[in-house]
């Protein structure tokens, strides 16, 4: 069946660094487009970034409050998605998840984020 496991997830001071990663299993990996989305408290849940699938060249593109400071990557021979994350600022706290576009769509469990001082 299909999974998709977050982890990396810490508590980290404001200007720190995390990378979170997705391990993925249950389907070929390598043709579907990931993403990563977060959910804060009260909040909605936002995307944060996507990354195509191998056929199209693995195109990323990121939220206007990520953009320059997160990163996603993928290695195929892993079945992993990683999200970079430098240089944090309290409104980065959240839960991520990771997402498998498609139909369906299929979401991880999330990991939790906290930038705090």
């Amino acid at each position: 069946q299909v999974q998709l496991v977050e982890s990396g997830g810490d508590m980290v001071q404001p200007g720190g660094s995390l990378r979170l990663s997705c391990a993925a299993s249950g389907f070929t990996f390598s043709r579907y487009v990931m993403a990563w989305y977060r959910q804060a408290p009260g909040k909605e849940r936002e995307w944060v970034a996507t990354i195509t699938n191998t056929n199209t060249g693995g195109t990323t593109t990121y939220a206007d409050s990520v953009k320059g400071r997160f990163t996603i990557s993928r290695d195929n021979a892993k079945n992993t998605v990683y999200l970079q994350m430098n240089s944090l600022k309290s409104e980065d706290t959240a839960v991520y998840y990771c997402k498998r576009n498609g139909v369906p769509n299929f979401w991880g469990q999330g990991t939790q984020v906290t930038v705090s001082s």
